[in-house]
């Protein structure tokens, strides 16, 4: 597949922290995408890759978003237009709304290995097996298969007290007949009231599953990273009192976090949300 000119980045896109079950082997990618196992690798303008076919590729790494006026629209200052240029192609993937919210549940006060390795483990013990180059790859289980695990199998996948959060979400997920993917047609800030409802989702769990999963590009997650991003380059624009806080390296209480997010999404506008994935890599790449 050509790019034909279409900024792309997959290496980037793929390490830069959204989406944690995929691996480099060689010089291919592997991952599971619903009930498929995908393959891909790009060499300069042309992708190559197995198991998807290209419409599907092109709606998983929105390759139909416009990255040039996204850019446009929110390089509005030197340091943003600093992250932009040093990881220009990145972009924000269409995960399924299910994988990314037990995902970014696990992924609370959590490392990125440690993550994978919980996702890894609940997806090994209940999802559906397939093969792919010799290699075998586990479906991520569905609400109905984790609503009926008992939650002591889910402590034995690492998860922790986590364990209880994920099975109350996927028996009310399941047992309601919840469909996720109709949060994408509500505005912004009723999808995520929604989403906070469900067992162990706070503010920041719900920008991520607004974000990289139900198309709410304006969503602007705030972890430690931005919060030091805001602090190192954006902090006259905060009241005295947060900046004050932020300096303390202290956590967020809720109420912080929605002034934080606030911020982003009126400064950097309708694609806040890219503007978050940026600016958290390249602070993560340059710590």
């Amino acid at each position: 597949m050509k790019l034909d000119g279409t900024p792309f980045n997959l290496d980037v896109t793929l390490c830069c922290g959204q989406v944690f079950r995929w691996d480099k082997k060689d010089s291919w990618w592997y991952g599971v995408v619903g009930d498929r196992v995908l393959k891909v690798r790009q060499t300069a303008a042309e992708l190559e890759f197995a198991g998807a076919d290209e419409k599907l590729i092109v709606h998983y790494f929105s390759l139909n978003d416009d990255l040039q006026k996204i850019g446009a629209a929110i390089g509005k200052d030197e340091h943003i237009r600093k992250a932009l240029k040093a990881f220009w192609g990145l972009r924000i993937i269409r995960q399924d709304p299910w994988e990314c919210l037990v995902s970014y549940i696990c992924a609370t006060y959590k490392s990125i290995p440690t993550i994978r390795h919980m996702l890894l483990s609940l997806s090994s013990k209940f999802g559906e097996k397939t093969v792919l180059d010799g290699m075998m790859f586990f479906t991520f289980p569905t609400p109905e298969k984790l609503a009926g695990a008992a939650e002591k199998d889910l402590w034995a996948c690492g998860l922790g007290y986590r364990a209880r959060y994920v099975h109350a979400t996927a028996k009310r997920i399941f047992e309601n007949n919840f469909e996720l993917e109709r949060l994408r047609q509500l505005p912004y800030e009723q999808a995520k009231k929604q989403l906070c409802g469900f067992a162990g989702v706070g503010p920041k769990v719900a920008d991520c599953v607004l974000l990289f999963s139900l198309g709410k590009l304006e969503a602007f997650p705030v972890d430690r990273w931005i919060a030091r991003v805001i602090l190192n380059h954006y902090v006259q624009q905060l009241p005295s009192k947060l900046a004050q806080k932020l300096s303390k390296r202290e956590g967020l209480s809720n109420s912080e976090y929605a002034q934080l997010n606030a911020f982003g999404r009126v400064y950097f506008g309708e694609y806040a949300g890219y503007a978050q994935e940026y600016l958290y890599h390249y602070e993560r790449m340059n710590a």
